[in-house]
């Protein structure tokens, strides 16, 4: 960022830190015994689709990387909002699996240039209840929130709030609740 840039107020923008994403296996115990939730085996990542031949390229290179994990195959998803989600399934006990998939995505597109195209990134929990929450990993502000929809256009603001005061310790949690974006129809909630 230059003098003039500062002059006219404008900021750089935070970079996204992927590896704080290895924080969710911690979180997830975390989850399991002070809340009774459990993670149900779901992430994702959201962006926004680029037109043209090296996004279309990037976007089969990861799929086939996932799928060549012997796991499930990945599934793409395209929301109402325009938003794409690759959603990975993994066994519920393998957090760590999951986040390391979901990683390999998010590293793919930042190092092919395609890191402003990111949203998030989801992990899905929920408990015997019924109650679902979503990790939410917001890209452009490098923090966590929890996301716990009741059916839209509802939010369990109670959960949520529950969800941040349990994970103080264990993820970087957005203190802006503003920026506790809903992702209605995310996969996995």
């Amino acid at each position: 960022m230059g003098w003039w840039d500062s002059v006219l107020g404008r900021s750089k923008p935070a970079q996204p830190d992927l590896d704080q994403l290895f924080g969710i296996p911690g979180a997830a115990v975390t989850l399991a015994t002070a809340a009774d939730l459990t993670p149900t085996g779901v992430g994702a990542v959201c962006f926004r689709a680029a037109e043209g031949g090296a996004f279309a390229q990037v976007s089969a290179d990861v799929q086939a990387l996932l799928d060549a994990d012997q796991g499930p195959p990945v599934e793409r998803v395209d929301d109402s909002y325009g938003y794409t989600w690759l959603v990975v399934r993994r066994d519920p006990d393998d957090v760590a699996g999951l986040v390391t998939d979901l990683h390999a995505v998010n590293s793919t597109l930042v190092d092919n240039g395609f890191g402003p195209a990111l949203l998030c990134s989801l992990v899905a929990f929920g408990d015997s209840r019924g109650r679902r929450v979503g990790l939410v990993y917001l890209f452009k502000r490098g923090t966590f929130y929890p996301f716990a929809p009741q059916g839209e256009p509802r939010r369990d603001s109670a959960l949520e709030l529950q969800v941040r005061g349990l994970l103080g310790d264990d993820l970087k949690v957005e203190q802006d609740l503003s920026r506790w974006f809903p992702v209605w129809g995310a996969p996995g909630l």
